[in-house]
């Protein structure tokens, strides 16, 4: 068996740091971009042993073969050597034995602790897709791998460049700082926002995004981006500080961020910004959690929680959700029964749905504590008088429909009487000659006519 060594040759690339992975390039690539883990990549390769012996080749079987980059499916070496190239790049790699299959080597091909030599030329690969339903939404090329594995997490604070492109046009050259998740879409489209929780800290990439992530329906008229448009958009991420994990964190700490987060949503209503409020506010919540226990001596974080619903609610209440609403509400008033915003929101909301009953409860509630409260006295005026419209509505309905029934009702006894018409010249003496050929009197005659009648309707109601 040949001796192992660790010498690195002319021209060749430790990737592992400790001669355990050496790559040297035998054609060059004209791409810059490199796939990443997630990446499904396509390549050819032929694998070797130290002494030349062939164990494996995709050439000879003249298919390509593909693997999911960075999923643990090959060998650790060979994972890190794929990452390191580029589209159309041709290498050849050694592996150290603890980078391939180590003390138990891969019988019957390969034996125990052997080091491995592969040429491998990537053809091609598929972009790893970040959307978070997975459907092809965002897309990442990346053209400069991060120098640390960790990553931004939801609100992180993170300093970027950005340049947008559309159908080979710059649209936006930007260098910023913002909290992820934390700023309106129309400023950093959500799926920027949502790629940089995947960067490394120096990471370049280049993002195909969807109109989904991107700007939807609406397009961007200052960006000149049309309705319905996919844009590309290359990212760098220089810095990023990442949000403090809630379960990290003692209840006087995640009630200081409650707070924090609270604030920052507040700004978000106050500009009418209610979608990405309410995901704040949310947010603030998860952090109260951490806060709030059974055992009481929590009056504060109760507080900000009936704070942070009851703005919720109003988030909403701009929104028309109305549903969402009534749980915001309801949420409050299990903190606070007394809480008069919740009861009046909740009212508001409501009487919206068509209620006016049910928001005149509410409304009256906000009277009572609060008797000059002049807003509830409106609301109160509004529901009675929807009240009485829809009573008075009910009444005309009602009365249209017993009007048709005793119409009818009439039109079915005329009818009965023109059938069996005893008064009228010739029916009657007809009917009675007929039913008097039967030996009847005039009066019995009558009697029996009638029962016919009344076996007539029966027959009408039972049909």
């Amino acid at each position: 068996m040949v001796e192992e060594t660790n010498v690195i040759e002319e021209n060749q690339i430790d990737l592992s740091g400790d001669g355990g992975v050496l790559k040297k390039i035998l054609q060059e690539s004209t791409s810059d971009e490199q796939p990443s883990s997630g990446c499904k990549v396509s390549l050819h390769y032929t694998g070797t042993l130290l002494d030349g012996t062939k164990f494996d080749s995709s050439l000879d079987r003249n298919e390509p073969f593909e693997f999911e980059l960075g999923k643990g499916v090959v060998v650790k070496g060979f994972d890190m050597g794929v990452s390191s190239m580029k589209k159309g790049e041709k290498a050849v790699f050694t592996f150290k034995s603890e980078y391939a299959y180590g003390a138990s080597g891969s019988p019957p091909n390969i034996p125990p602790n052997a080091t491995l030599i592969f040429e491998i030329e990537l053809l091609d690969w598929k972009p790893e897709d970040l959307s978070p339903r997975s459907n092809g939404g965002i897309l990442r090329h990346v053209i400069k791998k991060p120098i640390t594995r960790k990553t931004p997490n939801d609100g992180a604070s993170v300093t970027v460049n950005l340049i947008g492109s559309y159908e080979g046009r710059v649209f936006d050259e930007r260098n910023l700082t913002f909290s992820i998740g934390e700023v309106p879409d129309d400023e950093v489209i959500s799926g920027v926002q949502k790629a940089l929780t995947h960067f490394g800290k120096n990471e370049t990439s280049r993002l195909i995004i969807k109109p989904e992530y991107a700007f939807g329906e609406k397009g961007h008229e200052a960006f000149g981006i049309p309705p319905n448009a996919t844009v590309e958009y290359t990212v760098t991420l220089t810095e990023f500080e990442r949000e403090p994990e809630s379960w990290k964190l003692n209840a006087e700490e995640s009630l200081a961020q409650a707070k924090l987060v609270k604030d920052k949503a507040t700004g978000f209503l106050k500009q009418e910004k209610y979608e990405l409020a309410i995901k704040l506010y949310e947010k603030a919540n998860s952090y109260l959690s951490n806060c709030i226990s059974s055992k009481g001596g929590d009056e504060e974080p109760q507080k900000v929680k009936a704070a942070v619903f009851s703005n919720i609610a109003l988030c909403h209440l701009k929104l028309k959700n109305y549903y969402e609403v009534k749980k915001a509400c309801e949420t409050v008033l299990e903190i606070d029964s007394n809480n008069v915003k919740a009861y009046f929101r909740r009212g508001t909301a409501v009487f919206e749905t068509g209620d006016a009953a049910g928001a005149l409860e509410d409304f009256s509630k906000v009277q009572q504590l609060e008797p000059e409260n002049k807003a509830a006295l409106n609301q109160i005026t509004l529901c009675k008088q929807e009240i009485k419209r829809q009573t008075d509505k009910e009444k005309r309905l009602y009365a249209n429909m017993f009007a048709k029934f005793a119409d009818a009702d009439t039109k079915k006894e005329e009818m009965n009487r023109e059938e069996y018409n005893f008064d009228s010249c010739g029916e009657w003496n007809n009917d009675f000659v007929a039913l008097n050929g039967g030996g009847l009197n005039e009066a019995d005659a009558r009697n029996q006519a009638n029962q016919v009648l009344d076996d007539v309707n029966r027959n009408v109601v039972m049909i």
